[in-house]
């Protein structure tokens, strides 16, 4: 099958779920909205549980390449912090599968795939690794965090540096999920992170001479 049919078969199983209880999907009606018929969906997928896990992973890779755009907005580190952190509540807020997986809390209406890998036999590479491991709230924060490390520090950074910068990454994803579980008030995550991070990340500053910033 081509992605792109792939694809519309899984926007019509996300179509479908924000209409009713994922419980009450049926594989055939998911397959009559992308326009294939049911043995193809089950080619593709192998099961509704399958269908449910390759949901999930589209979503999980989505938030994560929002991520990359979030961290790739600013110049400064403090404001890319702070976009990564508004990315990760307005992916929350419009996404009941992001919102689930970044909190760990999936109601009785979503599909709630182990995320522990389950046995493979499809022949669809998109599909083993949807049938791979899938990730917990933990891993989402670390794969955040260890991304906006990347993107933050350069090569010369020293050890010592890329540590603090580690837990400054970490803070602004941490602040993102706080508010994602109780929604802040005026100013919104932006102010929270922004504050948070100011004695963290000197603005218009590259992190390896914050030290040298601090000394000065």
């Amino acid at each position: 099958m081509m992605p792109a049919a792939r694809e519309s078969l899984l926007d019509a199983a996300y179509a479908a779920l924000a209409r009713r209880p994922w419980s009450a999907v049926r594989m055939v009606d998911v397959a009559a909205t992308a326009g294939v018929s049911r043995q193809t969906l089950y080619n593709e997928f192998g099961s509704k549980d399958g269908l449910a896990r390759a949901l999930v992973r589209r979503e999980a890779d989505g938030y994560l390449a929002g991520v990359e755009r979030a961290l790739a907005t600013h110049s400064d580190p403090r404001e890319r912090l702070t976009a990564t952190a508004e990315w990760t509540t307005s992916a929350a807020r419009e996404n009941v599968l992001v919102r689930a997986m970044l909190t760990g809390c999936w109601s009785e209406r979503l599909p709630s795939p182990t995320l522990k890998a389950v046995p493979s036999s499809s022949a669809v590479p998109a599909q083993r690794r949807a049938d791979g491991p899938l990730p917990s709230p933990g891993d989402l924060v670390a794969l955040v965090r260890d991304r906006a490390v990347a993107v933050l520090s350069g090569s010369g950074t020293p050890k010592s540096d890329t540590a603090d910068l580690a837990r400054s990454c970490e803070l602004a994803v941490r602040l993102a999920l706080s508010c994602v579980a109780a929604p802040p008030g005026e100013g919104g995550v932006a102010d929270l992170v922004r504050n948070a991070l100011h004695r963290q990340l000197t603005p218009g500053q590259p992190h390896a001479t914050q030290n040298q910033a601090r000394a000065s």
